[in-house]
């Protein structure tokens, strides 16, 4: 199988349906032009869902082996396409086989698949569950983007093991939890973690590390609570059937304490990159230490053993990142830059925010006789990329500054002083007390020292996670209940401040109702909800309360 995120831009997906020769393309009727004009068979699960429930119920005899191909995921690859990574059986039999047995799942687990389908989580967060006849949880989008609303949600459902992306752990870990929740572990990874946590907390959490060329998950750590502060927790140590090596420059094991590059071993290996032989033997070399699988995957990865033997993790040494979990290659996003017309040079890097948050900034240089600029290259790389991969800070400059062999000089780059997100061209200063409250609530979580009442949130450096945090502060501050939505569709403090204020002036006005039975509770809660949505969703929701009515459910 192959995960298709349909948030994606539609020249990538046609890309990657293309590029895995997909033969059949199971969806949903309202994503049908997301995909356009297909060769493959498409199956639509939703309008032709009577059809496929008559289908035989028996599991087909195919005759498949360990070594067959299981899936193929796509990353960013550095030459401006993403790149297939075919996976086969085999490690992914021992990925599940060794997460049942560490959490001791049973059929009876609550769990839950939070990251996006196409990010190689996901793989962690369904078959190990679905392999133990476990139950899978799946919050509506709105439920997810707010971090108390999902862990109010994970309570009410008695979720006893969840994942979330290391950024939204760390978060997660600073709400209070009641004593009494389900949740027995919290599962994370996909970037480096930074806190511990406390102990207090009803759950254990579990971080791991792994590259989708080793079948997600290479390492795990069960992290002690209280952890001491100037140190950041290990990854831990190799999960079952991996072998961990790390090797200096002349390919000799480093020692405790000595930085090395990490080197990957055992049953978990991928079978290489889709039509990428050439990139497949470079990274996936002979291994000279004898074990099993007579391979091994170089990450690119830089660590060092611990006295207790646990990894600590470095970086990276090459232009490969990772921000809020999503790994990606600036080559990718530099060779999408060079794709317009108007740009001659192009190089990416990643800044860090004075609140530690990272984020790209993309530095172009015009075309002769060619003036480009900012929003019409974000437009443009908007359709070609997935939004994380998208720059907000685009700056164009006449030159790029060189080293002395004629180089680009990144350092250079990275010490010029535009490496914040860009703000309002005219800074407008807040006037209303709901606009200069907005304002210092961004400020104080973007790390900035002004905020305008036009600059844009998301254009600023923000992002999904952020803006929790923002809302969760006005709330706080303000003492008013906005969705989080209303910050997406108006992420200027202006535009924000007006809905806040409009919230307000309604809250102040609406009459008291008198709910005189449970049934007139629901419908008037429906039509609460109801107002919030699109037509389409609308349409669905009132279907779905219709039937619960006609059969005497009051769970929603």
């Amino acid at each position: 199988y192959l995960p298709l995120d349909p948030a994606y831009p539609p020249e990538r997906l046609a890309f990657m349906l293309a590029d895995a020769n997909v033969s059949v393309l199971l969806t949903q009727q309202r994503l049908a032009e997301r995909f356009g004009a297909q060769q493959a068979q498409t199956v639509y699960v939703d309008s032709e869902w009577a059809e496929i429930a008559g289908a035989s119920r028996m599991n087909p005899s195919e005759g498949v082996e360990s070594d067959n191909l299981a899936y193929v995921i796509y990353t960013s690859g550095s030459t401006g396409q993403p790149k297939g990574i075919e996976l086969v059986h085999r490690g992914l039999l021992n990925l599940i086989g060794w997460h049942q047995r560490t959490l001791e799942l049973s059929s009876t687990e609550r769990t839950t698949q939070l990251a996006g389908v196409a990010f190689d989580a996901a793989v962690l967060e369904l078959w190990p569950y679905l392999a133990a006849g476990a139950t899978i949880y799946l919050p509506k989008e709105e439920t997810r983007r707010s971090l108390e609303a999902l862990r109010d949600w994970l309570i009410a459902n008695q979720i006893t093991i969840a994942f979330m992306p290391t950024p939204m752990a760390e978060l997660a870990m600073t709400l209070e939890w009641p004593p009494q929740t389900a949740l027995r572990f919290l599962l994370t990874g996909g970037d480096k973690l930074h806190v511990y946590p406390s102990a207090s907390l009803p759950f254990a959490l579990i971080d791991h590390y792994g590259p989708s060329e080793a079948t997600v998950v290479t390492t795990s750590l069960t992290v002690a609570p209280d952890g001491p502060a100037e140190i950041s927790p290990s990854i831990g140590k190799a999960i079952d059937n991996t072998q961990i090596y790390l090797l200096s420059g002349a390919g000799q094991l480093a020692p405790v304490g000595v930085v090395g590059e990490l080197y990957i071993g055992g049953v978990n290996l991928a079978r290489g990159y889709l039509k990428r032989p050439g990139l497949t033997a470079e990274v996936f070399v002979p291994d000279p230490f004898g074990g099993s699988g007579g391979r091994l995957y170089r990450t690119g990865d830089l660590a060092r053993y611990r006295e207790d033997g646990s990894l600590e993790f470095i970086g990276r040494r090459d232009h490969q990142v990772k921000i809020r979990g999503f790994r990606m290659e600036l080559g990718e996003v530099e060779a999408s830059l060079l794709r317009h017309e108007g740009v001659r040079e192009a190089v990416v890097l990643v800044v860090r925010s004075a609140g530690a948050e990272k984020y790209l900034v993309g530095y172009v240089v015009s075309a002769a006789g060619v003036k480009v600029t900012p929003d019409e290259l974000r437009r443009e790389l908007r359709e070609r990329l997935p939004e994380h991969m998208v720059p907000p800070v685009l700056v164009v400059l006449d030159e790029l500054p060189l080293t002395a062999n004629g180089k680009v000089d990144r350092r250079a780059l990275a010490e010029l002083d535009v490496a914040t997100p860009r703000a309002h061209a005219e800074f407008v200063a807040p006037s209303t007390v709901v606009e200069k409250q907005l304002a210092d609530i961004w400020c104080e979580v973007l790390g900035l020292e002004r905020v305008g009442i036009h600059d844009d949130f998301f254009e600023l450096g923000g992002h999904s996670l952020l803006a929790t945090q923002v809302m969760a502060r006005v709330r706080k501050t303000l003492g008013v209940e906005v969705p989080l939505r209303n910050l997406f569709q108006s992420p200027t403090v202006s535009n924000l401040a007006r809905v806040i204020e409009q919230s307000k002036t309604q809250s102040s006005r609406a009459p008291r109702i008198q709910v005189s039975n449970r049934r007139k509770k629901t419908l008037e809660h429906l039509l609460a909800e109801v107002s919030q949505l699109t037509e389409i969703e609308a349409q669905r929701l009132v279907q779905e309360r219709k039937s619960l009515m006609h059969t005497g459910t009051s769970n929603d």
